[in-house]
């Protein structure tokens, strides 16, 4: 995948059926999560489809999150969700503006608040991992 000014820069030209087949697209570039670490614990609550995230350490100092969802255009927002904090250290993903990365791609006014009521959720909860650390 590219990086997210990149991603940005293309959706940005456009439209709304292509914005989604972009997202979708994102969605079916994220690392496979196996479905053994699909369970209750790793739910995010408050999401309208099934939001699972799972955080490893990664390489180095960086924690690496394994995501899916049972819905492609939510996949798709996740895969957005991390690219900005993916492999980052703990201090740098609770420096980053998450939702500032997000906003140009203006997601509440694209998408209908289904689809994005559980995104402060999955945000919320990449934090509280990153802080553990």
């Amino acid at each position: 995948m590219s990086d997210l000014a990149e991603i940005r820069d293309e959706y940005e030209f456009l439209d709304a059926d292509d914005r989604y087949r972009l997202l979708i697209d994102l969605g079916r570039a994220l690392e496979p999560m196996p479905e053994a670490l699909k369970t209750d614990a790793t739910l995010v609550r408050g999401c309208s489809a099934s939001v699972w995230v799972y955080p490893t350490k990664g390489d180095a100092e960086g924690l690496h999150f394994l995501a899916d969802s049972n819905a492609a255009i939510t996949k798709g927002i996740i895969a957005l969700v991390l690219k900005t904090v993916q492999d980052k250290t703990p201090a740098q993903i609770l420096a980053t503006d998450i939702e500032g990365e997000l906003a140009p791609f203006d997601l509440r006014n694209q998408l209908s608040s289904n689809r994005t009521q559980g995104i402060p959720n999955m945000i919320a909860l990449i934090r509280e991992t990153a802080g553990r650390y």
